[in-house]
């Protein structure tokens, strides 16, 4: 990297590129051959804003609760406010043990002042908990850090994943106008220089000159940004012609994956109403933030919908009144397979009958961690990891489904071994095994490389299409909405209604 070179890494998911980024970190150590070399004048100076990262950082909330220890029963935790006056003042900030209460500095009271504040958006959620964050919030919480660090050097993995199109614009513009900075021979070096890390060639920022692509732990392509998409384009050519014979391929994978655990999978059936879910004037909110506002709204079997609005307007939460992740669902009108919550039904009768993927269950499973055989049978158990001896017809079911996302032969490996969008991939599958009534799918497609991203559409469209299972799919990229999805829900914070239902 010299000056006057803007640079991307790209590669598939696990070909090398997040641990060429992890050791430009300093996460791990790079070692040149006898007659190689290995120089960095950003050594000790690079933050990183990563996907991996913002689950760690999650993670670590959860895991420092003292929630029994604090007066109120409540932990909040550390709120971008302290976040970010720790990265200002390069410590970490005391708090008392019994209220739980940081010792700020007059300092942190003018965050709101701050230009980097400003550009990332988060204003108005300095004094939110990391761990109560949307997953675009959390993002652009990590991002805002990484600027107000001091690091010379930045680096940022997929940083358009989960950002609506208006948070998404305004971190193009700003890699931008730094990227054109870091192209003039005459750069301060009191600005940041970055790279970008992106899993797909996709929303790629005009300044960037150079590109250096990761393939099966080497360097398969390193040169000029006009060369790579050249070759993209041959790629890309090539692989229409095949389109139709992969599909039907992977139709024939399907049918052998669900043929194998049909016996495990859930009987949809012998299900009563038409109605899965319905709310009624449900309302949701914390002190005077209104998340969810008088919302009617019912699903029905084989209705998929297709969920979506700006970051921070109540889409996951939404899901989690289903999933029961939100305990405001008992004091609302709302009813799940025919049963008002609340009436008796246990959390576990409800998601036998529910296949998830979501942040939160991300975060959940990085903490426990799984070899990849257990991670894919624990769904036909609705468990975080696998606590009994499998059976002979499991683990059968869980090799096929393995096999359909590509992984065959590495089922001993560790859910933790993988990379963010390998994992995601492996949650997909462990949603889908047991064919469940209702499949919630909370930004499916985070991390995931080309290659993984049409796989898994393709899955979720023969899914939606099998009959057995009605979809929930909440996403930012208009490319990723399925055609079985014909129905619309749109959320508008701060309007009234809050929300539009649109009907295709």
């Amino acid at each position: 990297m010299d000056s006057g070179q803007a640079w991307l890494a790209i590669g598939p998911n696990g070909g090398g590129k997040a641990d060429f980024l992890k050791a430009l970190n300093g996460q791990l150590k790079i070692l040149p051959n006898e007659d190689g070399l290995y120089s960095n004048l950003f050594e000790g100076s690079v933050e990183i804003v990563s996907l991996e990262k913002a689950a760690a950082l999650i993670q670590e909330e959860r895991a420092n609760d003292e929630s029994e220890f604090i007066e109120g029963g409540v932990d909040h935790g550390r709120s971008a406010r302290v976040f970010f006056m720790e990265a200002i003042l390069g410590k970490k900030i005391k708090r008392d043990s019994k209220s739980g209460v940081y010792n700020l500095p007059p300092e942190a009271n003018r965050l709101e002042t701050y230009p980097q504040v400003k550009l990332c958006g988060v204003e108005k959620i300095l004094d939110r908990g990391l761990k109560y964050m949307s997953t675009g919030e959390i993002r652009r919480t990590l991002l805002c850090r990484a600027l107000l660090s001091g690091k010379k050097l930045l680096i940022l993995s997929d940083p358009f994943a989960g950002l609506d199109a208006q948070s998404r614009k305004i971190l193009l513009d700003f890699f931008d106008s730094v990227a054109k900075r870091q192209l003039s021979e005459n750069a301060g070096q009191d600005f940041p220089r970055i790279i970008l890390g992106m899993e797909r060639f996709h929303e790629i920022p005009d300044a960037i000159n150079k590109v250096v692509e990761f393939s099966e732990g080497k360097v398969s392509f390193c040169g000029e940004r006009s060369d790579y998409e050249k070759l993209l384009a041959d790629k890309k050519s090539a692989a229409q012609k095949s389109r139709d014979a992969d599909l039907e391929a992977f139709k024939s994978q399907l049918n052998s994956a669900n043929k194998e655990s049909s016996v495990l999978q859930n009987d949809s059936s012998a299900a009563g109403s038409d109605a899965l879910i319905e709310m009624k004037d449900v309302n949701v909110g914390w002190g005077q933030n209104k998340v969810l506002v008088n919302l009617n709204w019912t699903l029905r079997k084989n209705e998929h919908w297709l969920i979506r609005g700006p970051n921070g307007s109540g889409k996951t939460t939404f899901l989690e009144l289903i999933t029961g992740d939100n305990m405001q669902v008992f004091s609302n009108d709302i009813k799940i397979f025919g049963a008002r919550r609340g009436s008796g039904e246990t959390i576990w009768d409800i998601k036998k009958k529910l296949g998830i993927v979501s942040y939160r269950l991300h975060v959940e499973y990085r903490m426990v961690g799984a070899s990849l055989l257990a991670a894919i049978i624990s769904g036909f158990k609705d468990s975080i990891g696998l606590y009994e001896q499998a059976t002979d017809v499991e683990i059968a079911a869980a090799k096929k489904w393995l096999e359909l996302g590509g992984f065959k032969g590495r089922e001993n490996e560790s859910f933790n071994s993988l990379s963010y969008g390998e994992q995601r991939a492996i949650l997909i599958l462990r949603a889908a095994v047991k064919a469940p009534q209702i499949l919630i799918l909370d930004e499916p497609c985070h991390g995931l490389d080309e290659s993984f991203r049409q796989k898994i559409l393709d899955l979720l469209e023969l899914v939606a299409q099998s009959g057995t299972t009605t979809l929930l799919h909440v996403t930012h990229d208009p490319t990723e909405a399925l055609a079985a999805e014909k129905h619309i829900l749109e959320f508008h914070p701060g309007e009234s209604p809050m929300y539009k239902i649109i009907e295709l």
